[in-house]
């Protein structure tokens, strides 16, 4: 299947990668470059602080990993578990995510754009608020 040739090539594969993309695909849900970092050192691997981030980001400039924005500004990452445009639902007591798609909020995105002519638009939309499991605890 042909590369997107808006979206930059996935990082180069290299031990260390796999490493950081095997233990985010373990964790099942966003986690921290720092956690991350720790549950690797935590089983053996010896990646450096750095070098997560850094992987980090190609993954998510490659569409591999979702990129969500904690209120005070930190970046929690987990592996995309869907490969089209998304947003997500997240509860701020336990963490939980749920991929949602916004068709109004894609077409918001798109007539706001058009208003100010601009082109080549991306856009993030991220939804708190509190599940039931943690409502009802």
């Amino acid at each position: 299947m042909p590369r997107d040739l808006d979206r930059p090539a996935p990082p180069r594969a290299t031990r260390q990668r796999a490493a950081i993309a095997a233990a985010l695909g373990d964790a099942g849900g966003f986690l921290s470059a720092q956690a991350l970092h720790e549950r690797l050192r935590a089983a053996g691997d010896r990646v450096g602080l750095t070098t997560v981030y850094r992987t980090l980001q190609a993954l998510a400039d490659a569409g591999e990993v979702d990129v969500l924005r904690t209120a005070d500004g930190e970046a929690l990452y987990r592996q995309c578990a869907s490969a089209v445009h998304h947003h997500h639902l997240v509860c701020r007591r336990c963490g939980r995510a749920v991929e949602v798609e916004g068709p109004d909020i894609e077409a918001w995105a798109t007539a706001t754009a058009r208003r100010y002519r601009f082109t080549d638009v991306n856009h993030v939309a991220e939804i708190f608020g509190t599940c039931a499991a943690c409502r009802a605890a």
